[in-house]
C-alpha cells in the first residue's frame, strides 16, 4: 500500500492510497482508526466487514468507522485500486452528523452525488482547482452523510449576523492572503467550526473561502504585473503563493495568458489579448 497525505490536522485528513494487491496475495485483517469516507478513483476489490460483504468498483465509496474490522481481497488478476480518503475526527463526524449505522454501512454503489464530488476532490488533489482540499473534503463526506442517511440537503438559514461574517470574513482574508492561510484559521477569526464557517461563506458569498482567498491574491498579482518592476516569482510569493510554478499555472487559468504575457500586455503589448480574442472566435 502505497500511501501520499494530501492533508493531515487534528481534525481531517486526506490521504491518497495506491494498493498494488493482487488475487495471488493473501487477504489479512485490519481495523478502521477512525471516522472515514473513502472515494474509489479507479480498480476493484471486495471488502468484507461485520458479516457483509461488497464488490467496490470505480466511482464506490467505502465508509469507515472507528475499531471495525475488516478484510479486503482482490480478484482482479491486473491487480491493484486507487481511493482517495476523508478521514475524521469523532468531535468532526459529531459536526458533521450521522447515526453510526451511516458510517457503517460498508460499501455504497457509484452515485452521482458523490462521483462527482469525487472526482471534484481529485482534481483539487492534483492542483488544477482553486477549491481548498479541506472544503472539498468536508462537502464531500456532508453529502455523502446525506445521501446515505437518505435526507436532502437542507438550505443553510441564513441572518443578518451570518452575512455580516461573511463579509467580514472576506475582508478579513483579503487583509492577511499573502499569509499562510487555511479554512482552519480562517473560521476561528470568524469565530465558527471550520465545517460551518464553510457552508454560510459560501451560502452569502457564492464562491468557498479558498476560492476568494486565490482570487484576492489574483487580484493583487495582476495589480503588481501592471505597475510593479519586481519578478515574477517575487510577485507569486509576496501575494501568497507557495511557488512559482502553482502561481503561473492558476493565473493562466484565471486570465488566459501567463503572468508574462499579462505583464507584457500591460505596457502596451496589445497582440496579447488580440491573439486570445482570435482564437476564441467560432
Amino acid at each position: 500500500m502505497l500511501a501520499t497525505t494530501l492533508l493531515r490536522d487534528a481534525s481531517l485528513a486526506v490521504i491518497l492510497r495506491r494498493c498494488t494487491a493482487t488475487a495471488a496475495d493473501a487477504p489479512f485483517a485490519e481495523t478502521h482508526e477512525d471516522f472515514s469516507a473513502s472515494y474509489v478513483r479507479r480498480g476493484s476489490f471486495a471488502y468484507k466487514s461485520r458479516g457483509e460483504s461488497f464488490q467496490l468498483v470505480a466511482g464506490s465509496i467505502l465508509a469507515g468507522y472507528p475499531g471495525d474490522e475488516y478484510v479486503c481481497t482482490h480478484e482482479d488478476t491486473r491487480g491493484g485500486d486507487e481511493c482517495l480518503s476523508f478521514h475524521l475526527a469523532p468531535a468532526l463526524a459529531d459536526v458533521v452528523g450521522g447515526a453510526p449505522a451511516v458510517w457503517r454501512r460498508g460499501g455504497v454503489p457509484p452515485l452521482p452525488e458523490l462521483m462527482v464530488l469525487g472526482e471534484l476532490a481529485q482534481t483539487v488533489a492534483e492542483g488544477h482547482s482553486d477549491v481548498g482540499i479541506d472544503e472539498v473534503a468536508l462537502s464531500f463526506v456532508a453529502r455523502f452523510v446525506e445521501v446515505v442517511a437518505g435526507r436532502d440537503r437542507a438550505p443553510v438559514r441564513l441572518g443578518a449576523r451570518d452575512r455580516r461574517r461573511a463579509v467580514e470574513a472576506a475582508s478579513w482574508l483579503d487583509d492577511h492572503s499573502h499569509e499562510a492561510v487555511d479554512l482552519r484559521s480562517a473560521a476561528r477569526a470568524a469565530g465558527l467550526s471550520a465545517f460551518h464557517f464553510l457552508r454560510s461563506f459560501a451560502a452569502v458569498l457564492g464562491v468557498t473561502p479558498h476560492q476568494y482567498l486565490v482570487r484576492s491574491r489574483l487580484r493583487r498579482a495582476a495589480r503588481l504585473l501592471a505597475d510593479d518592476t519586481r519578478s515574477i516569482t517575487d510577485v507569486a510569493l509576496d501575494v501568497g503563493f507557495a511557488d512559482l510554478s502553482n502561481f503561473v499555472r492558476t493565473f493562466h487559468r484565471a486570465a488566459g495568458v501567463s503572468p508574462r504575457g499579462f505583464r507584457r500586455a500591460a505596457r502596451g503589448d496589445r497582440k496579447i489579448f488580440q491573439e486570445r480574442l482570435a482564437r476564441r472566435r467560432p
